[in-house]
Order: structure tokens, then sequence, then C-alpha cells
């Protein structure tokens, strides 16, 4: 009989053993900066470049805008440029477009022009007014049509008749992401919901606002997808985006948000990262789970299992994303060759 002890299992990295079915399948940039016009494109590309160098990491995306950035009859130069922008990106850079509604005369012709063009360059599409499932599986249908269809989707949830159906758009493989719209959300209201509800204030406050907002984290999370955050429009009021991100990460389940203003990018990259002591807790807590090869372990007079491990994992992600120092000991988790 062999009696001998079994040698201890080689160290397996957090996201291998914590990963549940419902977890984000992919950790994206909290911050997600729109630009359409050319000179304001080429400036955030700039900065997009500039701000990986300060803080060691790609910390946002920045999403070419072809929906509200084309000019009127110039829909077809503006896909031209948006697709010479994307290849002329810098290595190692997010960059996605956002194209025209899919019922729009311009939509093939973006898909075409950029997806075909620069596909394997952008990191994903984002579709707006998207209504219900149908209008997912047109857009993926484009992408393979073209020969993109690595392409990930990023779904823009913009009507109450969106939100309906945000359960059955989030359960769509292609889904990476849902982005709730608040302005045209508002407007699609026919006045039922005052203009305050699109202010920074008024659309953590107006009911119907809050439920949207609340569905559309839910649904995304229900089916491991990112949920981002509206807009803040009130771009010169630093303090408004600033409480605005802190409260749709901490209150609203968002993990994600739009900046329209490069202003507004360190806002929320501060709201959305974990402060330093929420970091030297979670590395205390999973190198005490890594030791017991992710067993239950009593850490402060608390017991942590894969439950709790999850979500302090999670928190390190976060910290990554946002460029946050991390103690060596947790650093390897994230280089690309996993160092046990």
């Amino acid at each position: 009989m062999n009696t001998a002890t079994p040698a201890r299992a080689k160290a397996r990295h957090p996201q291998e053993v914590l990963r549940g079915a419902q977890a984000a399948g992919a950790v994206l940039p909290v911050c997600d900066h729109y630009s359409g016009v050319e000179a304001r494109m080429r400036k955030s590309l700039v900065l997009q470049a500039e701000m990986a160098q300060e803080f060691g990491a790609c910390v946002f995306d920045v999403t070419l805008d072809c929906e509200d950035g084309a000019p009127v009859g110039g829909e077809a130069e503006h896909a031209a440029l948006v697709s010479e922008l994307a290849l002329a990106a810098a290595p190692g850079m997010r960059v996605g477009v956002r194209v025209h509604p899919v019922d729009h005369p311009s939509f093939e012709s973006d898909v075409r022009t950029i997806a075909a063009r620069a596909g394997q360059r952008l990191s994903h599409m984002m579709v707006p007014k998207v209504e219900s499932v149908a209008d997912i599986r047109h857009a993926a249908a484009a992408l393979d049509a073209v020969g993109a269809s690595a392409l990930p989707l990023q779904a823009l949830i913009e009507s109450p008749l969106a939100v309906h159906h945000a359960f059955e758009i989030a359960a769509h493989p292609r889904v990476q992401s849902l982005s709730f719209g608040l302005m045209d959300f508002v407007s699609a209201h026919a006045g039922a919901i005052p203009a305050q509800g699109m202010a920074a204030d008024g659309q953590f406050t107006h009911p119907l606002v809050v439920r949207a907002k609340l569905e559309i984290a839910s649904a995304a999370h229900a089916h491991g997808k990112v949920p981002s955050h509206s807009v803040v429009t009130e771009i010169d009021d630093l303090a408004a985006i600033s409480a605005a991100a802190r409260r749709a990460a901490h209150q609203f389940g968002y993990t994600r948000m739009w900046s329209i203003h490069p202003n507004q990018i360190r806002p929320i990259l501060q709201a959305f990262a974990p402060d330093e002591s929420q970091i030297a807790a979670a590395v205390e807590i999973l190198l005490a789970g890594e030791r017991a090869d992710w067993a239950p372990v009593r850490h402060g007079g608390v017991l942590h299992d894969r439950a709790s491990y999850r979500h302090f994992w999670q928190v390190l992600e976060r910290a990554h994303a946002t460029g946050q120092h991390l103690p060596l000991d947790a650093a390897r988790w994230f280089q690309s060759r996993f160092v046990p």
C-alpha cells in the first residue's frame, strides 16, 4: 500500500478558479470615451496613448463615432476616416467604433468600410438604437459577411422597449456590453419625463430613469456582460461627473461609464478604481486563499470561501484596469505568463 503524501497541486490562477458562470466574460476599461469630430478623434487617440504610458495600461477605450459624428451626406467619407484612424492607432490601444443603427441607410456601408478593413484592429462595434435581439442578429450577420466574426458587439439601450428586451439582448453570445442611452431614453417618453431627468442629479432620482438603469445593469450581470453607464452632459462640472460616476459604480452596479469630454476621463477612472485599503484587503485575502488551494480560510476573524474570493478578485481586476499599483505578489497574476 502506498502511504506517501501526494504532491501538492501547482497553484492555479485566481481567474481560472474563481470565474463563475455569471462572472463577466471580459474585463473592459472602466471608461469609454466617445468622439466623432476629426480633430477630437485624433486628440483622443493621442491622449489614450499618453495615459497608457502614465498608468502602465490602456485605461480607457476610444470609440470613434459615426452615428453622431458623421455629417449628413458625408457618412461614407466619415466611415473611411474612422477606418484610417483605427488602423493608425498606437499598438496595444483599444479603439472601437459606433456605427449607424441597423435600420439606417448607412449601416451596411459602415460595416463594409470599417469592419471589413479595420475589424482586426477594433476592440468592439457599438450598435445604437437596439430595440430587440433581432437587431443584434442583424449586426452579427453583417459582420460575419465581411469576415469580422470575431469582433465583439456592444448594444446601446435607448428606449422603453429596449429596456423591456434587455435580458434577451444581453444573452446573445456576441454581445459584450450593454450601455444606457440616457438622452434618447428620456426623449422617447414624449415629454412624460422632464428635462431634469437628463441632468447629472435628475438621472439618479426620476423613477423611470432609475428603473431603466437598474434593469440594464441587472440584465448585463445576469449574462456575464459589462454594464456601461450613461453620459453626464455638464462637461464643465467636474464635481457632477465625479458624483455621477461614484453613484453609478457604488449604487447602480455599473462597471464602466461613457465620457464625452477629455476632462471627464480621470474623474471616471478615480470613481471606479478601488482605493488602497480595498486593494490591500483583497491581496491579503486572495493570497491566503491561494495558500489554502482556494479552500475556505479564516482571515481577520471572518470566513472566506470562493464566493468572497471571487469578489476580491474582481476588486483586483478593476485595480489593474484602472492602472492602480499592485504589490508584486499580486501583480504576477496579471502578467502574460502566470508565475505561481
